[in-house]
């Protein structure tokens, strides 16, 4: 045989290609599993959440929302000095963060596998759409995706300037770091229950200074509003810095929602693994101050068949243990939504009766002679010597916990001058009653029994009474009886 012959050539290279396709098709693992635990192929119940969506938002613009404006919430969040614990609405809750769909958050250092797990859920791999990966640090952009009804790629300043989305806040971060976010929109089953977040990975020898943008700031923007975050780790980079010391001080208060996954574990035999495991623990307990340690998951999240000689079938149930737990975010998402937004009114109350136990305090003090600036100044200066925040939670039913810090107000009402706000009192309308009993009324009633008709099953529409006012006349609080 003429083994230089052209005929030989082509046979061979021939030969090769269907070699490797068939070699190529046998090594990919199968995904069956993906969409049965995330039951992908479940109707869901569209009108009723639906539902629940119209009456939260009610809730919210009615009985929340007003006082908000009316005490300026949102500027006291810009000014706190702790913020509050677990997850928050960011300065003001808006219709895009309420309607918007669960976020996972991916974090951790460059090249451990954060996008190439994402290209695995979503099954974009070798299309013309999925996240490029790498062995170097690849991803500099944080990256959306979410669902669309096509597939196309929207700029940060595009998705900024939409107020129909829960993005506009990241603005205030800059040009720089919105040239340095992109959203991919697509038709995909989970995307239309869940939003996927692709950040940048932690470089320990690159200072916050040469991204451009203030990189912490804005992962605890995406933090705040993230229901699960998956920090994730490769075997081959277990070492903490200072970069990802500062993570994890984050991520304090949020440890329900993370998950710790240690990829790529078939890289390595099962006796180095173990060592690994172990190494990581270490490495992770000075940054993880609870009493229960933080649950790891040990798989190898990309398209390919496990390497052999390893614990393939650990491996399959640990990631249909992680798919679980992504599933009952998606599945709680309404209640959780809820939840939170009863928290946030929560706050919101609590600070309207600090700024009406200000502004009180503020008129008894004011003598005819007295200096405005001068008394008021000795109020923000020493609260507790006027009982201020003691008042609160003597005559609320308000935690200690829950108070906010007391030298944010300093902050607050340096821009805010006590004399622009009306006491809680003084809040109140004819036609649209009181804002202190509406929020209240939104706190203590209406949003526990929307939960309540969430899971009971029930379809949460306007109640009769909200449509017709059940002939009630409405009362007449300045009439004197």
């Amino acid at each position: 045989m003429n083994f230089s012959s052209p005929s030989f050539f082509s046979f061979f290279l021939l030969s090769l290609y269907f070699l490797e396709e068939d070699d190529f098709s046998s090594v990919l693992r199968d995904r069956s599993h993906i969409d049965e635990t995330l039951r992908l192929a479940n109707e869901e119940k569209a009108a009723d959440y639906a539902a629940a969506i119209q009456r939260l938002r009610k809730v919210y613009h009615t009985s929340i929302k007003p006082m908000e404006q009316a005490y300026r919430y949102n500027e006291l969040r810009q000014h706190e000095i702790s913020a509050y614990p677990g997850r928050t609405l960011g300065d003001s809750a808006t219709d895009g963060e309420i309607t918007s769909k669960p976020m996972v958050l991916f974090l951790g250092p460059w090249s451990v596998g954060k996008s190439s797990m994402i290209n695995y859920l979503l099954g974009l791999n070798d299309s013309p759409y999925q996240l490029y990966t790498g062995a170097e640090p690849t991803t500099s952009e944080f990256t959306v995706i979410m669902h669309g009804e096509k597939i196309r790629s929207v700029e940060g300043i595009v998705m900024a300037a939409d107020s129909s989305r829960s993005f506009s806040p990241l603005e205030k971060f800059g040009q720089n770091f919105l040239e340095k976010l992109i959203g991919i929109e697509m038709p995909h089953k989970l995307l239309e229950r869940v939003t996927f977040v692709d950040t940048p990975g932690i470089i320990e020898n690159r200072k916050q200074q040469e991204r451009g943008y203030p990189f912490n700031d804005v992962c605890q923007w995406f933090i705040d509003r993230a229901d699960l975050i998956f920090v994730v780790f490769d075997p081959t980079k277990l070492d903490v810095g200072l970069e990802l010391e500062m993570l994890f001080r984050q991520l304090k208060g949020r440890e329900s929602q993370i998950r710790i996954i240690l990829n790529k574990a078939d890289n390595l035999a099962t006796q180095d693994l173990m060592r690994v495991y172990g190494a990581l623990f270490w490495s992770l307990a000075p940054l993880i101050n609870v009493t229960e340690p933080p649950r790891v998951y040990v798989s190898s999240f990309w398209p390919y068949d496990y390497a052999p000689d390893t614990s393939r079938e650990l491996f399959k149930r640990e990631e249909i243990s992680l798919l679980e737990d992504l599933n009952q975010v998606i599945e709680n998402r309404m209640e959780n939504k809820i939840a939170f937004i009863r928290q946030h009114a929560i706050r919101v109350r609590i600070h309207a009766l600090l700024v009406d136990r200000y502004v009180q305090t503020f008129k008894d003090k004011m003598s005819f002679f007295s200096d405005p600036e001068l008394v008021f100044q000795e109020i923000v200066d020493d609260p507790d010597k006027y009982y201020i925040f003691k008042s609160i939670l003597a005559k609320t039913n308000v935690s200690k916990f829950d108070l906010p810090n007391r030298d944010a107000y300093r902050d607050f009402f340096g821009i805010n001058p006590i004399t622009n706000f009306k006491p809680l009192t003084a809040q109140c309308s004819y036609i649209g009653g009181c804002l202190l009993d509406k929020i209240e009324k939104a706190i203590t009633n209406e949003l526990p029994a929307l939960l309540s008709s969430i899971n009971s099953g029930k379809q949460p529409g306007l109640s009769s009474c909200e449509l017709t006012g059940c002939g009630e006349k409405p009362k007449n609080r300045y009439r004197k009886n």
